[in-house]
């Protein structure tokens, strides 16, 4: 009852084809970065924290051939227009209001720290759901920096390619996004989740191989996003900023979770008060996560992953009805737990079932979406999957 996706090998025989019927040849090379989904860890990456996202079989799939006369064009096979052409020397942040900021923003963010792009040919194609909280974006700014990399020898380590696809997007696109989804788009692993210090950058592979366990990670796509989401982000990165600065610390990464009773004995202000329990507790719940997949527990994350539902809904309140109806539903027909993924308002869910309550489980969301008046959610399996590669 679960919805499958195209893996971006089989896709990257689609993306050649037309590459070669739009710019009359073959491309250079075919490249796949995917989006991801976040197994614990939300609100914290702007707060230094930690947190543990891995790779979804849906991803952002790429043909592109170099040039050498300073012309970007670009292509997309799920966006009406035909080829829309760039001069990369006239690359400006905040210059393009289309989906085609993203890749060239990438292209200005290379050429910006000194990795000149002479130009390209690009084709793209996607299977990460739009709007759904699992980084389309990331995926694609960081499908194109793979391949340009590639193609005009840079040498970009992950880690910099990361960052670079980061800050096409706060200052080419001017979305504020932490460095989490570019990071685990480039660096996932097949079978793993990503443990990431949102600090100094280290990473750690986390064994997260669900199927031979006999379980399943189910995500819930609403689409539904609600319009306030953006303003009320702001507010709440700012609540966030403002609690440390009222506890006297750099980040409120810096808060150990034995301490946060007595943190919050010195917050007059309930708001931020909540902010400060919700990121605290999170960072601690990241962590116990870590430890329980370590140990060969996964079973045992199921109540800490709906734990951080109610906190994103009890103190953050960045949930939604819809999501509320998700996790509800699942945890009454038996999930092992579940909570809203991705920034809120809207968005999707994660739920882990074992395999054979999995249709059940399926069911009694969609189920209670009908009765419930909200429109039918996409619901697809979250197999941990290969971050951004070449296919050929």
């Amino acid at each position: 009852m679960t919805e499958a996706v195209e893996a971006p090998e089989a896709a990257a025989e689609a993306v050649a084809r037309r590459f070669t019927e739009l710019y009359g040849a073959p491309p250079a090379g075919v490249w796949a970065a995917p989006g991801r989904v976040n197994l614990i860890g939300e609100h914290t990456d702007y707060n230094d924290g930690f947190v543990m996202p891995f790779a979804l079989p849906h991803a952002a799939v790429a043909a592109v051939s170099p040039r050498e006369d300073g012309v970007l064009r670009l292509s997309s096979a799920d966006v009406p227009g035909g080829v829309v052409e760039r001069q990369v020397d006239e690359l400006l942040p905040g210059s393009d209001k289309r989906w085609t900021a993203y890749p060239a923003g990438v292209v200005w963010a290379l050429d910006d720290a000194g990795h000149r792009v002479t130009g390209a040919d690009v084709h793209l194609a996607s299977t990460v759901p739009s709007g759904a909280g699992l980084s389309s974006s990331a995926a694609l700014e960081v499908v194109i920096a793979l391949a340009l990399d590639d193609l005009f020898g840079l040498g970009l380590d992950r880690a910099l390619l990361a960052r670079l696809c980061q800050r096409a997007e706060n200052e080419y696109v001017g979305a504020p996004t932490g460095i989490m989804d570019q990071t685990a788009s480039a660096c996932c692993e097949a079978g793993h989740a990503l443990f990431l210090d949102t600090r100094d950058g280290t990473r750690r592979q986390i064994p997260f191989d669900l199927a031979a366990e006999g379980m399943r990670l189910l995500v819930v796509d609403t689409q539904v996003k609600h319009s306030h989401s953006d303003g009320e982000y702001g507010k709440r990165r700012a609540g966030c900023e403002r609690g440390a600065e009222l506890l006297g610390v750099p980040a409120l990464r810096d808060i150990p979770h034995a301490d946060l009773d007595e943190a919050l004995a010195r917050i007059d202000d309930e708001g931020i008060r909540r902010l400060v329990r919700h990121v605290v507790t999170e960072d601690h719940r990241v962590q116990r996560v870590v430890e329980l997949l370590s140990a060969g527990d996964t079973r045992g994350i199921g109540p800490v992953l709906t734990e951080g539902h109610a906190s994103l809904r009890d103190d953050f309140r960045v949930s939604a009805p819809e999501l509320d109806t998700v996790v509800d539903a699942a945890l009454s027909a038996g999930a092992l737990g579940a909570r809203m993924t991705g920034g809120g308002f809207g968005g999707s869910a994660i739920v882990l079932v074992d395999d054979d309550a999995a249709d059940a489980v399926t069911t009694a969301i969609q189920t209670a979406f009908t009765k419930a008046g909200h429109q039918p959610p996409r619901v697809f399996p979250a197999t941990p999957s290969q971050g951004a590669h070449r296919i050929r």
